[in-house]
């Protein structure tokens, strides 16, 4: 890929600025929700679990146009059937966002209702997720092939964390710096053998798991590096690989924006708590804040 191309590409993007990663196999999922962005049209979100499949919908949502609409999420999976039944009745109404979590877990007479739904509330947007091949499911009869081209008008295919293993040192420091906020940390960052490993993984759970395992290595560290013994022994055990080649550097002021909007983000928006952690003036937070606003809107919001 050339330079040229590159920098055409939407990554890090300023409408996505929790979806971590500038791989070439997210570059294509940032090109589809680039253009999905704006638009009403009902997603599918394809991924084993642990890709990020809810932070594609919460994100997709957030800068669309029905950002101050309701976002209603439903699991699939966890929702007996009555129970489901209830809430589409109870959630659907114009303008409304439905997020449904692990849809190929729902059975034939849900299925059958939610077409129903689609096909009547033509105002109800549906963004659908699922672990699960849909068009292997149709194939085999245990899915509705008019419910997914329904719901599958844009369909986003997340890759797993195995097949983009160059961004790991992006999602490493993304994590670092968030959880080291959350559990007030001061960690500078990790050992070479540590990323090493961690590249090394084979991440059967994905970026969940690779949170997971940051923020308890966070938690664990004695001192302001967190190392291989800080993981857990399957880590320690996977012979290291080198380091994928590394991924264009974010400019200072980038860097800066994602930690003031993570910081935000885990005080939930508390100006004074997230100037405090900063360790800036709430009037030197509002500053930058403005400046935010001004390179895009639908990431920072009314100040």
């Amino acid at each position: 890929m050339n330079p040229t191309t590159v920098a055409h590409r939407p990554w890090p993007g300023p409408a996505f600025p929790y979806v971590v990663g500038e791989s070439t196999r997210m570059q294509d999922v940032y090109d589809v929700m680039t253009r999905v962005a704006e638009g009403d049209a009902n997603v599918c979100i394809e991924g084993e679990s642990g890709t990020g499949k809810e932070l594609i919908a919460e994100t997709l949502h957030a800068v669309g146009p029905r950002r101050d609409r309701p976002f209603v999420t439903l699991d699939c999976a966890a929702i007996p059937d009555v129970a489901m039944d209830r809430e589409l009745s109870s959630h659907v109404r114009a303008g409304v966002t439905l997020f449904l979590d692990g849809i190929g877990e729902l059975t034939p007479h849900l299925q059958a209702r939610l077409l129903h739904v689609i096909r009547t509330e033509p105002q109800v947007r549906v963004i659908a997720a699922t672990s699960r091949d849909l068009r292997q499911a149709i194939h085999d009869g245990r899915f509705l092939g008019d419910l997914y081209y329904c719901i599958a008008v844009v369909h986003v295919e997340l890759p797993a964390l195995r097949e983009r293993t160059e961004d790991i040192p992006l999602l490493v420091a993304h994590f670092l710096c968030r959880k080291a906020a959350r559990h007030r940390k001061a960690i500078r960052g990790l050992t070479s053998r540590a990323l090493e490993s961690l590249v090394a993984n084979p991440w059967p759970g994905n970026v969940r798991q690779l949170e997971n395992w940051i923020e308890r290595a966070v938690v664990l560290a004695g001192a302001d590096l967190v190392d291989v013994e800080h993981f857990p022994p399957v880590v320690r055990d996977t012979t290291a690989m080198p380091l994928p080649p590394p991924p264009r550097r974010l400019r200072l002021r980038e860097v800066e924006k994602l930690y003031v909007l993570e910081t935000l983000e885990q005080t939930r928006w508390n100006r004074t708590a997230a100037a405090r952690l900063l360790g800036i003036s709430v009037r030197g937070l509002q500053y930058k804040l403005q400046r935010y606003l001004g390179e895009s809107t639908s990431i920072v919001g009314t100040p």
